[in-house]
């Protein structure tokens, strides 16, 4: 018999050490201090919360105790004369010399950060201009020329202490632009209760106006100017004029229509217009900034039956005060009369608009808006052979009473009587219109020359 002999069995085994390191805690720096404070212990959960730290600081402050000096006594009893306003004896003495550590800290700001680089050695391939610009200058360069060119420069002279805010100084600052813009017309005098002579007018403000340059854009140059005068001779019998602005063309066409230039819009009577306008009137407060409320009329647009263009020009010359044929009867439509039988231009009704929008002030036409027109007779009339020239050339300014915007009225309320539908509107339009041109009479120039004379005392007589 044979017998096999069993291999070893092989058994691994992990080999543990145990490690102990020291937690001790270091001794405290400050030597304890005993505080007698009740505690429930951890049960109550109270030295365990957050805010039980905080909270104990600020129940048990520290015990540092100040004196009145902070720790800093300054004593002036002994120094002599201080108390006279003598600071002779803690002044720093002429002769004294700085420690070269307090000189650092008597740097202004400008030499704080990286030293200059002009300070140092130069090298010689530096053109030598540049070295000369970067050199520091002194007036013991400067020839005297210099130093009285800087003695008499205009900016470097102290300015007159005048209060700005004066009235008789404002005066007179308005009135020196009027004497640089009409020097001729400058009064010399002394002042007056008529007449405030105006302020000194310096050489750049003569230069300015002689060659005046834009503020922002240099390179623009001048090619006219024009004043800025008033068209008395031109106000309306109601002292102002109206601008309308529309939501849509009133004509509905892809292309202008030469009559809306001679088109008419005429107010509407409607007595729920006017209670409205008392209406508003009532909630107006007067103390308030806001104007006074303007009616809110609807109105009724016409424009002329023919758009022929010879009717067009006759219309447009009949108001024009520089044509001297305007009081041609034949410039009226000779196909159409009036009722007593005379040429007329004859207008009709497109449809009614309503206002949605109105600004304007009642009480002062030109706080709001005002309409300029650039006029110079000589392009503007000089072409045209025999035309009277009426006004100089100048800008003419014009007063708006009010900007109002307008829409096409729709009509509304309507009711079913007897099955139909009626208009619950009463408000009766005129479809037609024969229009006449002719001068003011007497009474309606009068009553203009009183408006002109109230805005123009000049005008008067």
């Amino acid at each position: 018999m044979s017998s096999s002999q069993r291999p070893e069995r092989v058994v691994h085994q992990d080999y543990i050490a145990r490690i102990r390191y020291s937690n001790a805690l270091p001794p405290p720096p400050n030597p304890p201090k005993l505080l007698d404070i009740p505690g429930t212990g951890l049960a109550g959960g109270q030295y365990t919360s957050a805010g039980y730290a905080s909270r104990l600081a600020r129940e048990q402050p520290l015990n540092i105790e100040a004196d009145a000096e902070l720790g800093m006594p300054i004593d002036l009893i002994g120094i002599p004369g201080v108390f006279d306003g003598d600071e002779h004896a803690i002044s720093i003495r002429p002769a004294t010399k700085l420690h070269p550590a307090d000189k650092e800290l008597l740097k202004p700001l400008s030499a704080l950060g990286k030293a200059n680089a002009t300070g140092g050695a130069v090298s010689f391939l530096r053109r030598t201009e540049y070295t000369a610009s970067q050199a520091p200058q002194h007036f013991a360069n400067a020839t005297s020329k210099d130093l009285h060119r800087l003695r008499h420069d205009p900016k470097r002279r102290k300015t007159d202490t005048v209060n700005r805010d004066d009235p008789i100084n404002i005066i007179r600052n308005i009135v020196k632009g009027f004497d640089i813009a009409y020097p001729k017309d400058a009064y010399k005098g002394d002042d007056s209760t008529v007449n405030i002579r105006g302020a000194a007018i310096t050489d750049a403000e003569a230069q300015a106006w002689a060659r005046p340059k834009h503020p922002t854009k240099p390179d623009l140059h001048l090619l006219d100017a024009y004043p800025i005068l008033p068209d008395l001779d031109a106000l309306p019998p109601d002292w102002s004029y109206l601008v309308f602005k529309f939501q849509n063309n009133p004509l509905s066409v892809d292309y202008y229509d030469p009559r809306l230039d001679t088109a008419l819009l005429r107010p509407v009577e409607d007595p729920a217009t006017e209670v409205a306008h008392q209406r508003r009137l009532a909630e107006w407060d007067p103390e308030s900034n806001k104007p006074k409320p303007t009616p809110e009329y609807a109105y009724d647009y016409y424009v002329q039956s023919s758009d022929e263009a010879a009717v067009l020009r006759g219309l447009k010359r009949k108001f024009d005060v520089n044509d001297p044929d305007n009081e041609d009867a034949s410039l009226y439509q000779q196909d159409e009369l009036n009722s007593e039988g005379q040429p007329c231009f004859k207008y009709r009704r497109v449809r009614t608009y309503e206002t949605y929008n109105q600004h304007g002030n009642a009480d002062n036409f030109y706080d709001d808006t005002v309409a300029v027109a650039f006029h110079d007779p000589e392009s503007d009339v000089g072409m045209v052979p025999g035309a009277k020239k009426r006004l100089v050339k100048a800008a003419y300014y014009y007063p708006i009473l009010q900007r109002t915007a307008l829409r096409p009225k729709r009509v509304v309320n309507r009711q079913l009587v007897g099955g139909q539908r009626a208009v619950a509107d009463a408000v009766e339009h005129v479809d037609e219109l024969n229009v006449t041109v002719r001068d003011l009479a007497e009474q309606e120039k009068a009553e203009v020359q009183e408006k002109i004379a109230a805005l123009d005392s000049g005008a008067q007589g």
